[in-house]
């Protein structure tokens, strides 16, 4: 069987999810709410970004096989195919954000606030870049590239599917629209992590930093990945999915959380040992003020599949493989709420909007390019995600599947004219 049918079991829960989603944004909008909304514009920034980086990251995988003539993940490509039509969605999201941010309408970057800027030299030496408009126009440009190049190999990979000629002509422009986005996603990513991510923390800034959330976003497309195949297999299809295939996926997962690691460390180690006071703010915030989830990021996204899947075996066997994927998925999106959540409650609070709990605030030292840590205290929501964290987050995995399993219905699950099918279908490592 080469077709999935998107319908009961799957459809209900999807949905169901996405209720839970919605009902958690409305009640931290009007429940869980300080003055600037700056709790839920955060939920709505990190799941957002998380899940469109997952998305592009699913098409980045593809043109990176195409381009390198890898034939391996032929047989389950559409998988990845499906998971970068979320881009759109995302896309749609990420606007909003623009939008709120142009018109004032969010407080979560301090560099949007002009008055701050005027004051502030670190950010005025930095709004060329830091500024609502090209926060506005990057988005819609750099995304709305990446959904048209998405489309376009979409488009070209259903058209391969009724080429009876065997001239690989349609694979040939595959691999020049493969090709041509490589370096345009190399670039344009970091621009956009950069902007929407990093700048929460407006004064600091790091070479690595685009590095460790585009890693991280990888490490969660490959759990998703995984767990979508556990899932098809379960119902029946992708019977050509062999332990093979999912003992490759388990090398990636654990490479690739290796390597997030080697990024996550190279950022602490470097900055921590210069002990530059601007850069250093951003880790001695987050190890002081924040300290579970800054233990518990490194210990999920490493020790866990580090261990777990450094037996060769073990890469094979779905129920571990699909265990380390759901605690991983977990983590990462952890480490994005780490990201976000500290800086836009700086921000919040340096607008003089507390929590109404008498807590002191930690206060902007613009003139040295530095936040001087005075006080905090608990608050769930940005010290850890609180149920609405949860429930929003939740809502936002249902929406990816709902959209991924929606396009995964609309083609057969098998690419049957793909020149390196073959190859897959007798991977062996």
């Amino acid at each position: 069987m080469n077709q999935y049918t998107f319908s009961g079991t799957a459809k209900t829960v999807t949905i169901g999810a996405m209720i839970v989603g919605v009902v958690s944004m409305l009640l931290t909008w009007f429940v869980g709410a300080d003055d600037l909304q700056s709790r839920f514009w955060s939920n709505f920034l990190h799941n957002s970004t998380f899940f469109l980086g997952i998305s592009m990251m699913a098409f980045f995988f593809i043109a990176v096989c195409i381009t390198a003539y890898a034939g391996w993940a032929s047989v389950f490509k559409r998988v990845w195919e499906a998971m970068s039509a979320y881009m759109l969605v995302g896309f749609i999201f990420m606007l909003v954000i623009a939008l709120t941010t142009y018109f004032h309408w969010n407080h979560l970057y301090h560099w949007a606030d002009a008055a701050a800027v005027a004051e502030d030299p670190i950010l005025n030496g930095k709004k060329s870049f830091l500024n609502p408009n090209w926060y506005l126009f990057g988005t819609f440009i750099i995304v709305g590239t990446w959904v048209i190049f998405g489309r376009k190999m979409r488009s070209l990979s259903l058209a391969e599917d009724e080429d009876q000629g065997h001239d690989f002509a349609k694979h040939r422009s595959m691999r020049i629209w493969s090709a041509a986005f490589l370096p345009i996603m190399g670039f344009s990513s970091a621009a956009m992590i950069w902007q929407w991510l990093m700048s929460v923390d407006a004064h600091w800034y790091s070479t690595l930093y685009a590095w460790h959330a585009a890693v991280s976003w990888f490490v969660a497309m490959i759990c998703l990945t995984i767990l979508l195949l556990i899932y098809l297999k379960s119902k029946g299809l992708y019977k050509e999915v062999t332990n093979e295939h999912m003992h490759d996926l388990g090398k990636f997962l654990f490479a690739f959380s290796i390597f997030w690691t080697y990024m996550w460390f190279s950022q602490f180690m470097l900055i921590w040992y210069a002990n530059i006071g601007e850069e250093t703010t951003y880790f001695l915030l987050r190890r002081e003020e924040y300290s579970i989830l800054f233990y518990a990021n490194l210990a999920v996204n490493f020790l866990i599949p580090f261990f777990v899947l450094m037996r060769n075996d073990t890469k094979r066997k779905l129920g571990s493989l699909a265990f380390v994927s759901i605690l991983v998925f977990i983590g990462h999106w952890l480490d994005f709420f780490l990201m976000i959540k500290p800086g836009v409650k700086i921000t919040r609070d340096e607008h003089g909007h507390m929590a109404a709990h008498g807590e002191e605030v930690v206060h902007g030292a613009a003139e040295h390019g530095i936040h001087e840590l005075v006080a905090s205290s608990f608050e769930v929501g940005y010290t850890i995600p609180g149920l609405l964290e949860l429930g929003t987050m939740i809502g936002f995995l249902g929406l990816f599947f709902f959209v991924t399993l929606t396009a995964l219905s609309k083609a057969p699950l098998i690419a049957n004219n793909d020149p390196y099918l073959d190859e897959s279908l007798h991977h062996h490592t």
